[in-house]
């Protein structure tokens, strides 16, 4: 456990890194380790995963934060390897394979949105780059998922609905109302 107050530095960021490289200076004692690692499609992934309870300074400005954590990511891609650092606050216990569960399955959840608005709309293929155009553009097909998502009068793969919804003014008025048309 820390038992010195937490550095000022100007943002949580730099709080979160300054207090893992206290950690590790200190060969992460009072640090629960978790580390898993995956081969699939070509590219080999090792992540370590490092949980604490979170320290005073934390839970003085941040409510109901219980624990800190950090995920190291090593990726192989052939001769490519790429390294990248994330830093996270929890709610739950300072159990770190639960931890490490969670951290994982929100990146389940961001890959599979970015997969269904790329098979959906095309996202990638998108030519839109003037002013904020991009951003705008991005948000009307989140909006326009989620609506697909959530509607039950059709039994269609979202790609269907869009596209149905897109040739036919009753279609889309089902799925906006709820109502089968």
């Amino acid at each position: 456990m820390i038992r010195r107050p937490l550095p000022l530095p100007c943002c949580l960021h730099d709080q979160l890194q300054e207090l893992f490289i206290d950690y590790g200076d200190r060969d992460y004692q009072g640090v629960r380790r978790h580390a898993t690692v995956e081969q699939q499609h070509g590219r080999g992934e090792r992540r370590e995963y490092y949980g604490a309870a979170a320290p005073q300074g934390l839970l003085e400005k941040w409510r109901d934060v219980r624990s800190i954590g950090m995920v190291f990511r090593y990726r192989q891609v052939g001769d490519k390897l790429s390294e990248e650092t994330s830093f996270f606050l929890s709610s739950l216990p300072p159990k770190v394979r639960a931890l490490a569960k969670h951290v994982c399955g929100h990146w389940g959840v961001e890959n599979s949105l970015h997969w269904s608005l790329d098979v959906t709309f095309s996202e990638d293929q998108s030519r839109i780059r003037k002013g904020n155009g991009q951003e705008i553009a991005a948000g009307f097909r989140r909006l326009a998922l989620s609506i697909l998502k959530q509607d039950t009068t059709l039994k269609e793969p979202l790609r269907g609905k869009r596209l149905r919804a897109g040739w036919n003014n009753d279609t889309i008025q089902a799925i906006l109302t709820g109502i089968a048309a």
